[in-house]
């Protein structure tokens, strides 16, 4: 008898390796800077490792509740109504998930059905078209403003359909930084108010806003509140990344259908890991204070590149910078952005992400991305190297 592996058809024909995969794999090989792939390279504070090794010992170690432990969701709850002033019942409107990308998935599985419509606003996060066609929905690309990468509400507005399920958005934004404005919320508000599409919002950069601007959460807004599921990530607030831990905030019937598929997902996160994050909660200084923390690093980052050709893109929030390749003096800057990225990482040493991995279509406007979250030793480094440039 011979053996066979059988053949399927694909459910994602035209999918291949994500370019943060292929960029840090070549980083790694090319011993460069990798300021590509969105992680830091410092250690997170002793005290919440602490807190997880206590919870170990204490034999708290096996299936917490579906929901996620109740001292977490009641901290999540606390601080959600301490900055943004709505009440979320840690009962039932609060969700432990194992990661914003699981909890996003999640959501689309569970509010999606064959055939129904999704709006997603390019440049997007590499995972939500993947999650609308796993589903079997259909992404609608709407493109933000080139350069400013504001919302275009006319073309959000037109995109619009009775088959429109969801609209995901999310500010701070990745990859370009942008900070969705008040009057932005106010004006999607009025947009959505006679609909029925569901709103899900990326919020996972939440505590990383530059002064004088602030976050705006869909939990601020009435009408947008009542539709949405808001995603954030312990893992991006607390430098854990690896841990994927983060939370899905939704009123309860809409967290009880996405409790439906969580359950049958993933069905319940790390237990120690969730204890000694809701005993770290206690004090709020760590998340108050990130702001200040990464704009610190915004700005040596910034200044190092401005005596650079690069020309610097606006950095209101999240811990990336955008730079337009278009004034450097080398020829590699009209290989396209991906081909330039390989070269940055090849030959000069530092390792970035091009910005047309974020459309659907390969959009190329001679932009790329670095990350920033990194020891001051680690940015020095690298503009070092892009010094050359």
């Amino acid at each position: 008898m011979t053996a066979r592996t059988p053949s399927f058809p694909s459910k994602t024909p035209h999918i291949g390796t994500t370019i943060f995969t292929v960029m840090s794999a070549l980083a790694a090989e090319k011993q460069a800077v990798n300021l590509g792939q969105g992680f830091p390279d410092f250690d997170c504070d002793p005290k919440l490792v602490d807190g997880v090794t206590a919870a170990m010992r204490e034999g708290l170690n096996q299936y917490p509740p579906m929901t996620g432990v109740a001292p977490l969701r009641e901290a999540v709850s606390a601080k959600i109504e301490a900055l943004y002033g709505r009440r979320y019942d840690p009962v039932s409107e609060i969700t432990v998930t194992a990661g914003a990308t699981q909890a996003i998935l999640t959501i689309i599985l569970a509010t999606v059905h064959a055939g129904d419509e999704v709006i997603v606003l390019e440049p997007c996060y590499d995972s939500y078209v993947p999650n609308i066609e796993l589903a079997g929905g259909i992404p609608v690309r709407v493109p933000l403003v080139p350069g400013s990468f504001r919302p275009d509400f006319d073309k959000l507005a037109a995109a619009i359909t009775p088959k429109t399920r969801a609209l995901i958005i999310n500010s701070p934004h990745n990859p370009s930084g942008m900070v969705w404005s008040r009057e932005d919320m106010l004006r999607l508000q009025d947009i959505l108010a006679p609909t029925n599409v569901l709103l899900i919002s990326d919020e996972v950069y939440e505590h990383m806003v530059y002064a004088p601007l602030q976050h705006w959460s869909a939990a601020q807004f009435e009408g947008l509140a009542a539709r949405a599921f808001i995603v954030s990530s312990f893992g991006k607030t607390y430098h854990v990344t690896g841990w994927k831990v983060g939370t899905v905030a939704a009123p309860a019937s809409l967290s009880h259908e996405f409790r439906k598929v969580h359950q049958f997902n993933v069905f319940t996160v790390n237990t120690p890991m969730q204890h000694g994050l809701a005993r770290y909660m206690a004090d709020p200084k760590p998340y108050l204070e990130l702001p200040a923390f990464y704009q610190r690093k915004r700005d040596l980052f910034r200044q190092g590149l401005e005596g650079t050709k690069f020309r610097l893109l606006p950095g209101e929030g999240t811990y990336f910078q955008c730079v337009d390749i278009s004034g450097l003096s080398v020829p590699e800057k009209n290989l396209g952005e991906a081909e330039f990225c390989k070269w940055l990482t090849s030959e000069v040493g530092v390792a970035a992400i091009p910005l047309s991995a974020f459309y659907g279509n390969g959009f190329d406007q001679n932009v790329i991305r670095f990350c920033f979250a990194k020891k001051e030793e680690t940015l020095k480094l690298a503009l070092a190297r892009l010094a050359r440039l």
